[in-house]
């Protein structure tokens, strides 16, 4: 069996120095952003960035897992949006995980399905929830899965 001092050396992450040359005015820019958003340090922000345009060129591919959300808005007095939203999310059901129904008011409502699975039947079942009659609104959120 490995002792700790072995397990903690495979966990060991090797950092790389390089210097970037950037114009002052969107080096100025860039530090007002990340102060916004409360990073620490640059090379923080820099590495979630670099970090992120990873993720969006491998979501990107029409072949990728993914995980995400389908956020919708509907009139829940519309006739037969229910019944035609049930009726498609039955037919995905191999890519939807869960689904959470709020009440906003007295006509309209709110629903958020989880979905992780192939990037074009999420993205075909995003698009078959928002030309439902009835729905107001609906958005596909993604990430890597």
């Amino acid at each position: 069996m490995p002792h700790s001092s072995q397990i903690a050396a495979r966990r060991f992450i090797m950092l790389i120095r390089f210097g970037v040359s950037i114009e002052k005015d969107l080096l100025d820019k860039f530090d007002a952003v990340i102060r916004g958003r409360d990073y620490p340090t640059r090379s923080k922000a820099i590495e979630d960035f670099i970090r992120q345009a990873i993720i969006e060129s491998e979501i990107s591919k029409d072949t990728a897992e993914v995980v995400g959300s389908i956020d919708i808005v509907y009139d829940h007095h519309k006739r037969e949006v229910l019944n035609k939203l049930t009726d498609i999310q039955h037919d995905f059901q191999d890519v939807i995980l869960s689904s959470q129904h709020i009440h906003l008011n007295h006509h309209d409502c709110f629903e958020i399905v989880i979905v992780k699975g192939g990037k074009r039947m999420i993205e075909k079942l995003a698009n078959r929830i928002k030309a439902a009659k009835g729905v107001k609104q609906s958005s596909l959120r993604i990430a890597g899965a």
